[in-house]
């Protein structure tokens, strides 16, 4: 028997539940791993609370990431004790996935952690950390260097936005943090931010073209901000945007990309193929700093979880969220 956090609906209404699972509940797979972390992300908040139409099969266990050891395997890449980092592929949406002490997966799902991280270091990272990674990554292959100017980060202490903050101070980029929690000024100069801007100027109806200001931008808000970011990016600089937290629309004008030569990056982080996922877990461990990333988790059970989802979407967590599945 294993536990898992469970979904199900009924009249459109979403109900999560603390199960027990027999090992032959779980559906079928090439690699069973006994999952030792998950973490909360913002689409894991939104499928648990059912206030997004994220959940594409029910019943349905969330958890867009895992981290543990392989329990058995019929694949001979993977042999019984590796240890492994699942995130994305489906995973909460169409697949089951890592709020449960068990999970039978695709092979080609999984990596091999790195030497750097313990499971628990790999779900502080986990979907928000990978796709912080990938962002610095585009501005990188745009050919944005330290010294071209400053680089902005919207919703800078959220899970994205705190590793985007560290992966790219380490990297010797100067970095903004826009927040709307000015309480939080010490612990974004502890993730190394040079300058902190409040997320109001942003978040509200701008010029099509504002005053060029960011070499680069990652942004997780969307919405104004995204646009307002974009109308303030120097020429030929380069945006990469992952996120909604402030709206899915683009209430924008294509000034920027035309009179301005912006290039506005689209950052999806679930299909990536493992070369990329690779590059982007070892850019994380060289440039992710152990103290960091302390700083920036805190940990939760497997039962705190229908809870802290609603802290998440209330803004009332910052950083990374991991979740002991034992607990």
């Amino acid at each position: 028997m294993f536990k898992a956090l469970m979904l199900t609906q009924h009249d459109k209404q979403t109900q999560a539940t603390l199960v027990d699972l027999d090992e032959a509940a779980l559906p079928p797979g090439d690699v069973r791993v006994r999952v030792d972390y998950s973490s909360l992300n913002y689409k894991d908040a939104l499928a648990v609370t059912g206030r997004g139409a994220i959940v594409r099969s029910w019943p349905m266990v969330p958890g867009i990431d895992l981290a543990g050891v392989v329990e058995h395997s019929v694949d001979a890449a993977w042999r019984v004790g590796d240890r492994v980092v699942v995130n994305g592929w489906g995973l909460g949406e169409t697949a089951w996935g890592g709020l449960a002490e068990k999970a039978s997966l695709k092979a080609g799902w999984l990596l091999r952690l790195p030497e750097r991280f313990t499971t628990r270091d790999s779900m502080a990272v986990a979907t928000a950390g990978y796709t912080a990674a990938l962002c610095v990554m585009a501005l990188q292959k745009h050919g944005l260097q330290p010294g071209d100017g400053d680089v902005l980060v919207t919703g800078a202490t959220g899970g994205v936005g705190s590793v985007a903050v560290a992966l790219l101070a380490g990297l010797g980029f100067e970095v903004t943090a826009s927040t709307g929690r000015p309480q939080e000024a010490d612990y974004l100069r502890v993730m190394g931010a040079r300058h902190i801007v409040d997320r109001s100027e942003l978040s509200l109806p701008g010029k099509p073209l504002q005053s060029e200001r960011w070499a680069g931008v990652v942004d997780s808000v969307g919405s104004h901000t995204l646009v307002n970011a974009l109308a303030q990016t120097r020429w030929s600089g380069a945006v990469a945007g992952c996120g909604l937290a402030g709206g899915s629309d683009l209430p924008g004008t294509v000034m920027p990309f035309i009179l301005r030569g912006v290039t506005l990056y689209g950052i999806n982080c679930v299909f990536q193929p493992n070369g990329v996922r690779d590059q982007a877990w070892a850019l994380l461990a060289e440039h992710l700093k152990p103290a960091q990333l302390a700083q920036m988790t805190h940990e939760v059970g497997l039962s705190d979880v229908v809870q802290a989802s609603g802290d998440l979407l209330a803004g009332r967590i910052r950083g990374r969220t991991v979740v002991d599945v034992h607990r």
